[in-house]
């Protein structure tokens, strides 16, 4: 790809994310999309062969831009299932507050458009990902408490940690991140780790 062309496309990436901001993830159409980044609707479908692949890699480009992948480092090379739980709770629970507006646009859009809808199951599946990698851990060195299957507690560590509860703690009932952070790691540790551990 020529790097005309990949500066066209992080463009057009960069105004689909404050697009999504601006709007709240509902009527943000590909001709939207292109008049934001100062192009031709054309120009888009010939990066993105739908509205779905374009929010999915708007979601992914995202995530480059905030280096996800160097916040996740730490509890990717955690020594124990127990601090990996612990550093990638720590992680996502500052990570959301930096990509709440996209995430809330799709919230809001994804029942009334699949292609929001596409764009948010990638990421949270993602997510998921790294519960599992984290629950996966803990019941490889047997400390995983026994009331639990790694399949169901990473569903249910999934679950706690969903943009949608961290948006009632901290919006609802107040909460700092810090005080998010605080609480999910201890509930955490006293659900899914062995009382032996």
């Amino acid at each position: 790809m020529s790097s005309k062309n990949i500066e066209t496309r992080a463009r057009i990436l960069e105004a689909t994310v404050r697009m999504l901001e601006k709007h709240g993830g509902r009527g943000v159409r590909m001709g939207d999309i292109a008049q934001e980044a100062g192009i031709s609707r054309q120009a888009v479908y010939l990066h993105f062969a739908s509205r779905s692949e374009l929010l999915v890699a708007a979601t992914r480009h995202l995530d480059e831009v905030l280096d996800v992948d160097r916040r996740l480092a730490p509890s990717r090379a955690a020594t124990s299932g127990a601090e990996r739980l612990v550093l990638f709770i720590d992680c996502w629970g500052h990570y959301i507050p930096e990509i709440y507006g996209v995430a809330k646009a799709l919230l809001l859009a994804r029942d009334a458009d699949e292609a929001a809808a596409a764009a948010w199951n990638d990421r949270m599946l993602a997510m998921r990902d790294g519960c599992r990698a984290a629950i996966e851990a803990l019941h490889a060195e047997g400390k995983l408490a026994p009331e639990w299957t790694p399949k169901r507690a990473t569903d249910a560590l999934w679950t706690m940690l969903l943009v949608p509860n961290w948006e009632h703690l901290t919006g609802v009932c107040g909460w700092s991140t810090r005080q998010y952070v605080r609480w999910m790691t201890t509930v955490a540790q006293r659900t899914f780790i062995k009382e032996s551990a």
